[in-house]
């Protein structure tokens, strides 16, 4: 069995290397027919080291950037070239630069103005732009939830962090020790919001809408908030089954990446709706893989989800939901927020998800109780509010970059110049 698991990875390694192979041919040829950027133009780069399975993290922030580009002319910094490919496909992206070597970044820095470089996520990689002095750096994220990532000590690697709420506030506060919460934070809600956008594909009745959007199995115990195998299954065969409700499967795009069970129980749900429709075209249940989100938000009657950034992106919709319980008790919980008086759905209870349903899509104290834990989490969600304070946020670093600049008067050499040796090898 050994030598069969060993060639299976070293199969799978070799595939992974020539996709990637093609992937950098593909980029260089598509970069070099669109012409250079411009030099010396970009004040904000987002840093994204992450192939074509991560766009997710990626794309809920197209249209901030979008708006804050008006302003402050905005770059992403792609590392891996499946990464760049994909961010040169999709449509409302912004310009990229594809640097898969040290040596390449360092060119790139040189010949532009970053100010502010932004993450959406926690790739190691992150640590070779970390050599770049005098510009912010700030960790911005992909999502609010109260994940144990949400606290991770790598917050203290970034100039600063842009958080949703007080919630997140009080999250660091309570895990990170000797951490400037006042100093190091930017409250900025979720201006993602203000940006929803999708076109419904179904036509709306009077069937009950639910969305069941689950998160991928996790890589370690502590990560198993997953609920496909546990709790999926089960509840998306009850509610197609009652001719009264509408699912809308929207699972994460990792799904099945480590667990190939996992990966098996996403694939039979994925039949069941298929089957559920070809027996009743008038169902119009809907599997939901595409990049768009906002729809599904704020068209579902009840929604299902897991312990996962989706949480928090329906609360901020102010309507019932419900959380998956995860059946691994390795998994870890911060039951000191919103998770302390949520919803909860467990795996046993999943069968009967049609009466849950119903309950809490009715519950009107549950709701009073949801917009309050709304209000924690995002503060102000009236339309347009957190993006000024994004914009404000930057405006903010922009302000205090000036002022470093205008007191160091060049007395600091740059360190593009630095001749540290560090690893160069390109992506194959």
């Amino acid at each position: 069995m050994g030598a069969v698991s060993d060639a299976t990875k070293a199969y799978r390694l070799l595939r992974r290397a020539l996709i990637s192979r093609s992937s950098v041919q593909r980029v260089r040829r598509r970069l070099q027919a669109d012409g250079p950027l411009p030099a010396d133009h970009y004040k904000v780069a987002v840093y994204f080291a992450d192939g074509a399975v991560n766009m997710y993290q990626m794309r809920q922030w197209y249209r901030p950037l979008a708006e804050l580009a008006k302003r402050w002319p905005v770059v992403v910094i792609s590392r891996n070239a499946t990464g760049a490919e994909k961010l040169l496909e999709e449509e409302g992206a912004p310009p990229i630069t594809f640097v898969p070597t040290v040596r390449d970044l360092e060119k790139f820095i040189a010949g532009q103005d970053i100010r502010v470089v932004l993450y959406v996520n926690q790739n190691t990689r992150n640590f070779q732009m970390f050599r770049y002095g005098r510009r912010w750096h700030v960790f911005i994220n992909h999502g609010e939830s109260d994940k144990m990532y949400m606290t991770t000590n790598q917050y203290k690697a970034y100039d600063y962090a842009f958080v949703a709420g007080q919630a997140a506030r009080d999250r660091l506060s309570r895990t990170l020790w000797n951490y400037d919460i006042d100093a190091r934070t930017i409250e900025i809600g979720r201006p993602q919001a203000d940006h929803y956008s999708g076109v419904l594909p179904y036509t709306p009745d009077e069937r009950t809408v639910v969305l069941y959007a689950p998160t991928w199995e996790g890589d370690r115990p502590s990560a198993h908030y997953g609920s496909i195998a546990t709790h999926g299954e089960a509840l998306v065969a009850a509610l197609v089954a009652t001719g009264k409700h509408r699912v809308i499967y929207r699972p994460h795009p990792r799904s099945g990446v480590v667990d190939d069970e996992y990966g098996a129980a996403h694939r039979r749900i994925i039949a069941a709706v298929a089957a559920a429709n070809a027996a009743d075209p008038g169902a119009q249940h809907v599997y939901d893989n595409g990049p768009e989100l906002g729809w599904q938000l704020a068209s579902a009657d009840v929604a299902i989800v897991d312990i996962s950034a989706m949480v928090y992106d329906r609360l901020a919709a102010g309507k019932p939901l419900m959380i998956t319980r995860p059946a691994d008790g390795r998994a870890s919980v911060d039951t000191t927020g919103y998770l302390a008086d949520c919803e909860w759905l467990t795996a046993d209870a999943a069968p009967g998800i049609v009466a849950e349903v119903e309950r809490v899509g009715a519950d009107a104290e549950a709701i009073a109780r949801l917009r309050m834990w709304v209000q924690h989490y995002f503060g102000d969600t009236a339309p347009g509010v957190a993006s000024a304070k994004f914009h404000g946020a930057i405006e903010r670093l922009m302000s205090e970059w000036d002022d470093w600049h205008q007191h160091e008067m060049g007395s600091i050499r740059s360190d593009e110049d630095d001749d540290d040796e560090e690893a160069d090898e390109e992506e194959l």
